[in-house]
């Protein structure tokens, strides 16, 4: 795809503002010419992530050919059409995409972009289409309604999980459930009716909520994750703590921070290797060395998972009666990050990891991380632009 211009790539910043997904294509003079259109590897991992369309799973020639409806925008107006989606014999069976009528609206390498609502394509020209008139005209028209229509659909849970918030902060400070780092998070969790788990999934409808005390130089928790045991070194967690673990008090365990800037006290640190797709942490033993391995995709796929929509709530910690009480304050409102960020702040050490590895009753070793945390000053550059919200 050529290079977006300054004016294309504004018009794609005021859509992701209204929360509007979309994938873009450049139609040849060619592929107009023959109505044909290579499905390039992008518009391929929107159509599986938006779960529409998976040409891996598709089978060559045209009896194996699938149709979605599609409207094609053009402003005050809209074309009724058709995508095709197939696979032909030739070729070893490249995917394509084509929209009926597209020639009506499109010349050669214009940017068409392609966002999916109400079990159909919507498609428009990127290029010639004059997005913020038609998102702001005082006269309702096609595009506005669809544009509006996604924002409130994208916002309708954020909205209904805002409101209980503000609805649990009016009652003021809430008693903390248990004495402990993880409390700022169970109480509200418990408040909201939530079940204290140690699922993966989002917390709420697809949103997951990360609470924390209002003191702005605590990191916050991004995910947990395990190495990748089969490319390690090291196959288990009781074996990272039987070599760097220490004795505290009544318990044999291994809390630490590692980071990619500097050595811990342990020796331990992590290094990205780009060229592998690998994040691996290093002892300074010599007879130890490179101990385990995540590979990035797995560490991508976990963000995407965990944080497609996330609601960060601080909270206000006050002693009442010599008890710990919460005031949840405010929102920060964050949805996809961008993971190719996500590897730049491990190596600017602005996202760590910490082991939480503890010597069981029983002798085995337990492991709560390990927890993958980010600096306060990081969230902006891991996410795009958030919106936040004030609870009281």
């Amino acid at each position: 795809m050529r290079k977006l211009t300054e004016t294309e790539q504004g018009k794609i910043k005021l859509l992701t503002k209204n929360q509007v997904s979309l994938t873009l294509i450049e139609p040849t003079e060619t592929g107009l010419k023959k109505s044909i259109m290579d499905a390039t590897g992008s518009v391929r991992s929107y159509l599986k992530s938006e779960n529409i369309h998976d040409y891996e799973l598709q089978k060559q020639g045209t009896e194996s050919k699938i149709m979605i409806p599609a409207s094609i925008h053009t402003g005050f107006n809209t074309i009724k059409s058709q995508a095709s989606l197939y696979r032909p014999t030739t070729k070893k069976g490249d995917p394509r995409i084509w929209f009926y009528g597209l020639t009506k609206i499109a010349d050669p390498n214009d940017i068409i972009a392609i966002t999916y609502y109400d079990d159909s394509f919507q498609a428009f020209n990127l290029t010639k289409l004059d997005v913020n008139v038609l998102i702001n005209s005082s006269i309702q028209n096609p595009f506005q309604y669809l544009i509006n229509a996604i924002n409130n659909t994208e916002n309708e849970v954020a909205f209904e999980l805002l409101e209980m918030l503000r609805k649990i902060a009016s009652a003021g400070p809430i008693p903390s459930m248990v004495d402990a780092d993880t409390s700022v998070g169970r109480t509200l969790e418990t408040a909201l009716g939530i079940n204290i788990n140690s699922s993966k999934e989002p917390d709420y409808k697809g949103i997951e909520l990360k609470s924390f005390r209002n003191s702005r130089t605590n990191r916050k928790n991004l995910f947990a994750q395990v190495p990748d045991w089969k490319l390690s070194k090291f196959k288990s967690s009781g074996e990272i703590l039987e070599t760097f673990g220490y004795e505290r008090e009544d318990d044999f365990k291994l809390y630490c921070t590692v980071s990619a800037i500097t050595r811990n006290s342990q020796g331990l640190n992590l290094r990205l290797d780009s060229d592998i797709k690998q994040l691996i942490e290093n002892s300074d033993k010599p007879e130890v060395g490179d101990f385990v391995v995540w590979t990035l995709d797995k560490l991508h796929n976990r963000l995407r998972e965990k944080h497609k929509e996330t609601f960060w709530v601080e909270a206000e910690s006050t002693t009442i009666n010599n008890r710990e009480h919460f005031q949840y304050k405010l929102v920060e409102h964050t949805k996809k990050p961008i993971t190719t960020q996500f590897d730049l702040l491990i190596e600017q050490g602005i996202i760590t990891l910490d082991h939480l590895i503890k010597r069981t009753k029983t002798g085995g070793a337990k492991e709560k991380g390990p927890i993958f945390k980010i600096k306060p000053e990081g969230i902006e550059l891991l996410f795009p632009p958030s919106e936040s919200y004030s609870l009281i």
